[in-house]
């Protein structure tokens, strides 16, 4: 089969899937990561005018890149583990690569919606207000609060992507079973009160331990190995 052919049939567009996948979630996690570990903790340093006019020029270019490389991510993450699971059918969920690929693909989504439908439009807020104060008019009250909003649902999708890329790499490359006595659906209900619990956080609560770059790092990889202890005790 020549490179042609291959780039043509079925695998060849769940290659390209993937590729495009890998390089819109590298966008996407690259700009999550800049925001936390670069953007935040030096607008928590410098002084308001530099900040204002950051929020003002750069911030707003930076959620460009960041919430469209969360949509396309999300896309092509659907649409090939959409063909995947027609192509291998009950195999799909019962496998190991099904269950690692599915948990990954789960945290993922969870944390594009946070970036549509909490951080988007609270940095919308937050990036009105400073261009209307700069110009000298009112102060918007609630920008200051989605502002807080907005930094917990970010710091909260920093948590999740580290055992979200763990699950992207086990899908191929971390080899455990899985058979009629695993119990699978335990895991599931497990693995759906944790993040449940931690997305209501995100909508709802406060910082905690993740207000520090080390302690969202610490949180999430303590995150993934609760998870993988989940898969050694039940499957």
């Amino acid at each position: 089969m020549s490179p042609i052919e291959f780039l043509t049939s079925l695998d060849g567009l769940l290659f390209i899937l993937r590729w495009l996948h890998f390089f819109a979630g590298i966008i996407w996690i690259g700009h999550l990561y800049y925001f936390n570990f670069t953007q935040t903790p030096f607008f928590a340093e410098t002084e308001a005018p530099v900040r204002v006019g950051a929020i003002q020029k750069l911030v707003p270019r930076a959620l460009w890149w960041f919430r469209w490389g969360a949509f396309w991510t999300a896309v092509t993450g659907v649409a090939y583990m959409g063909i995947r699971g027609q192509q291998l059918g009950p195999a799909f969920t019962s496998s190991a690569w099904g269950v690692s690929i599915l948990s990954g693909g789960i945290l993922g989504l969870i944390m594009a919606a946070n970036v549509w439908f909490v951080i988007w439009p609270a940095q919308q807020v937050v990036i009105a207000n400073a261009v209307d104060t700069a110009a000298g008019k009112p102060a918007n009250p609630a920008a200051a609060a989605r502002g807080a909003r907005s930094g917990v649902a970010s710091r909260t999708n920093t948590l999740f992507s580290i055992p979200l890329l763990f699950f992207m790499g086990a899908a191929s490359h971390f080899s455990y079973g899985v058979s009629d006595s695993s119990k699978t659906m335990a895991y599931w209900l497990a693995f759906a009160i944790i993040t449940i619990a931690i997305e209501a956080n995100a909508l709802k609560g406060k910082l905690g331990p993740m207000a520090t770059v080390k302690g969202v790092i610490a949180c999430g990889f303590g995150l993934a190995i609760v998870m993988v202890a989940l898969l050694a005790a039940l499957m």
